[in-house]
């Protein structure tokens, strides 16, 4: 008589598995939750979670974006086309919209990335949204590493790093009281390449900007900013034509593109496999005001 084989989960299974375990969690534990949705890979990945988490019947949460009024349209076009067909319902918290009602201020260098935070906030309190869902990965950014899967906020959205509740064998606790939130990780633990991986096997179609194509760009602290209503040349700069493509997707003003060949899944795989330097690291500006921007920005209520 021959022994069973050993049952062995494969890596993307065991990631998909706990990351379904949380989403679950929440909406048991929770009574309003939103999952963040810009159209871009990380939260294109949750839905397809979602959708899992929740089959045979629909996800019961609706998404939320964030809208500063600088996006790629092909991202915009993708976030309508995949509501529409999974029949969510969609929220746009409107940075544009809050220019105008004065509740926020333009900066200095016309980048809105800061000033989502407060839309955020005023989102999540007329909502009276108590888990919102995100993309962040630990192995993006040194805060988002430090961060728990069920981060705790305060009344104000506030995160303090110093006072984070303890995980112990995949238990969440989020008790909260009302004002109070929890922003929620499922991806916490997977890694780039891990979500290239997933897209690669569950075959997700992505927005056309993060596979290579020409694209007019200007070169500017080391990083390629495609040239856009948003991102204007300065005196001495001049625009060159280059084959790019994007790691992240996120403000159209602060959101840089890499030099790549990459225009199939499995191209961007061996890419990113090869690659020594972090999404954020490589195309975020706005990262990069400070050693700790990120994890300011994440105190003040930030993704």
């Amino acid at each position: 008589m021959t022994a069973p084989a050993a049952y062995q989960v494969s890596h993307l299974d065991a990631l998909e598995a706990e990351s379904i375990f949380v989403m679950r969690e929440v909406v048991a534990e929770m009574e309003r939750p939103v999952l963040l949705f810009s159209g871009g890979k990380d939260s294109i990945v949750m839905l397809r979670l979602a959708q899992k988490a929740f089959a045979p019947a629909n996800i019961p949460f609706p998404v939320m974006h964030v809208d500063t009024g600088h996006n790629f349209p092909e991202v915009l076009d993708y976030r309508d086309q995949r509501v529409a067909e999974l029949g969510l319902q969609l929220i746009v918290a409107s940075v544009p919209e809050a220019l105008n009602k004065g509740m926020v201020r333009e900066a200095a260098d016309g980048t809105r990335n800061r000033i989502q935070t407060p839309v955020l906030l005023d989102a999540v309190e007329k909502h009276r949204f108590d888990a919102l869902f995100g993309g962040a990965r630990r192995d993006e950014e040194k805060a988002r590493a430090k961060e728990r899967v069920f981060s705790f906020r305060d009344e104000f959205g506030q995160w303090d790093p110093k006072n984070q509740r303890p995980e112990l064998w995949s238990l969440y606790n989020g008790r909260h009281h009302p004002g109070e939130s929890i922003r929620v990780f499922p991806l916490s633990n997977w890694t780039e390449l891990d979500v290239w991986h997933y897209i690669a096997r569950e075959r997700i179609p992505l927005p056309s900007i993060y596979y290579a194509h020409e694209r007019e760009v200007i070169e500017r602290d080391g990083m390629l900013y495609a040239v856009n209503e948003f991102f204007r040349a300065r005196a001495g700069e001049q625009p060159v034509k280059a084959q790019v493509r994007y790691r992240t997707v996120g403000d159209a003003s602060c959101t840089a593109a890499v030099r790549s060949d990459a225009d199939t899944v499995e191209k961007v795989i061996e890419e990113v496999a090869a690659t020594r330097i972090t999404e954020r690291g490589a195309t975020r500006g706005d990262d990069r005001v400070s050693e700790a921007a990120m994890e300011d920005r994440k105190r003040e209520g930030y993704f």
